[in-house]
């Protein structure tokens, strides 16, 4: 078992409080373990929780916005579908995530939306937020 250093625990500690319990415990495991992709979330603890999301530069929903927003643009649906969660623990509101869909559009592309809508849709369900919202593929239209 690997021994977290102070900036690795406190990035474990920082998306545990956002994330819950469940969430933190795979996640502090994942850190602790020594197994193949183990330094991942090790790095991921130190950098982006730590470094980057405590940073003071931003408040917490305006970077919910921008890693949401470069995860659309990079097409990475399963992050996205995290960060959607962490937005929405963060104050954002299901009109706010439909307008970074409606804004990244004509910069990114309609088949890109289509991919991260279906994310956010899914997201906003697991967090108990439009749980009535269908997918384009649930309205048949992919």
């Amino acid at each position: 078992m690997a021994e977290l250093d102070e900036k690795q625990k406190s990035g474990v500690d920082f998306i545990s409080g956002i994330m819950g319990e469940g969430f933190g415990n795979a996640f502090r495991e994942a850190c602790t373990a020594d197994r193949f992709g183990s330094p991942i979330p090790r790095m991921a603890a130190s950098w982006a929780f730590h470094d980057a999301w405590q940073h003071q530069g931003l408040a917490p929903r305006e970077k919910s916005m921008a890693v949401i927003s470069a995860l659309i643009a990079m097409r990475q649906s399963l992050e996205l579908k995290n960060h959607v969660k962490i937005g929405i623990a963060n104050g954002l509101t299901a009109q706010e995530l439909e307008g970074l869909l409606v804004q990244l559009t004509p910069y990114v592309g309609f088949p890109c939306i289509a991919s991260a809508t279906t994310a956010v849709i899914e997201a906003m369900r697991e967090a108990g937020v439009s749980p009535d919202v269908q997918t384009a593929e649930e309205k048949g239209l992919l």
